[in-house]
């Protein structure tokens, strides 16, 4: 059986729906695998902590649950911040799970580059530095003999990246067009019954889906990050945010949408990239879609893909781009791929 020993920088939902899998799963890794997931230290604003022996998961979970904090867990490390985590704790694997930041990546990109200079492997879902700095992670990860995952941070838990890097790989992908965002979807779906954007978005908001200030979703800069994201990991193309052309769904209006549907069409917002004369053309912006389409069919907050492929055609990957449990899953996704 060999242990593998994570530390957690953040728990929030997706470290707690990661906690939730290993208290319910890691049995069964461990008898499908022979993979034992330790969660042995955690960075939060919720506190800090150590135990070399590894947390109970559901201890983890029951103390979030009942004060909120993780203050008082055994092993408080109450001076300790996320680089003195990577450094002092005996870990295999630093999970970065804390919040994006798309202008600059940090303090993520930090955190990463200092676990890999201390050869420990890390796994994210934090798309800013993945999208502003993977090629720089991925040398220092080989330079320094380990591995880099990042499942996450395009369609949670529904296996974009392996799809596209592995399985896709030698069939050619030409165009890669998708549903990034369920909060947009879901807006978009909810005006197709009659509600106006505002409506739309309120009833987004009241369910979870949307964020205070929904802008990073409605005006497609989520999207677009992760746009760029498959560009650079598919397709090898170094582009930035800037060179995505860039247009949310605020503009469209109760009679927008009857219109597409007056013509048997749906409107989708719809990240694209696609291979044109050497150059890869990238854009995120609100299309008709007929409704053979199998984009068009895809509702609510449930995000898909089609890849356009030389060898196989069309490729369309449906399912969920967020919640608890789908990211603490593409967290679990990644470890297996370095341990397996």
């Amino acid at each position: 059986m060999q242990e593998v020993r994570l530390g957690l920088i953040g728990f929030g939902n997706v470290g707690q729906g990661l906690a939730q899998i290993l208290r319910d799963h890691g049995t069964e890794y461990e008898r499908r695998f022979g993979l034992r997931f330790l969660i042995v230290a955690i960075a939060d604003l919720r506190g800090n902590a150590y135990n070399p022996l590894g947390f109970d998961p559901g201890l983890l979970l029951d103390t979030v649950a009942s004060c909120g904090t993780l203050k008082g867990l055994p092993g408080e490390q109450p001076t300790w911040d996320a680089l003195t985590m990577i450094r002092e704790s005996d870990t295999d694997a630093i999970l970065e799970l804390s919040f994006t930041d798309l202008q600059t990546g940090e303090p993520a990109n930090t955190h990463l580059r200092q676990a890999l200079a201390l050869k420990k492997h890390v796994v994210t879902t934090n798309k800013g530095p993945v999208a502003l700095y993977f090629d720089q992670l991925e040398a220092l990860a080989r330079q320094n003999g380990a591995q880099i995952g990042v499942e996450g941070t395009v369609m949670s838990g529904t296996p974009t990246l392996r799809l596209g890097r592995e399985l896709l790989a030698g069939a050619g992908i030409q165009r890669v067009q998708g549903i990034l965002n369920g909060t947009t979807n879901f807006i978009l779906t909810q005006m197709e019954t009659g509600r106006s954007y505002a409506e739309a978005l309120a009833e987004a908001q009241r369910l979870g889906y949307a964020e205070a200030d929904p802008s990073g979703d409605v005006e497609g800069y989520d999207t677009a990050c992760k746009v760029v994201i498959l560009a650079r990991l598919l397709m090898g193309a170094q582009i930035g945010l800037e060179d995505v052309a860039r247009q949310g769904i605020t503009h469209l209006k109760p009679q927008d949408i009857a219109a597409a549907q007056s013509a048997g069409q749906r409107w989708k917002l719809l990240g694209t990239l696609e291979q044109s004369q050497g150059r890869v053309q990238a854009s995120v912006r609100p299309e008709w879609l007929p409704l053979s389409h199998p984009l068009a069919g895809v509702s609510g907050a449930t995000n898909a893909v089609t890849f356009s492929t030389a060898l196989l055609g069309d490729v369309t990957l449906i399912g969920p781009g967020a919640g608890r449990l789908a990211t603490g899953y593409a967290v679990i996704q990644d470890l297996l791929g370095i341990y397996r």
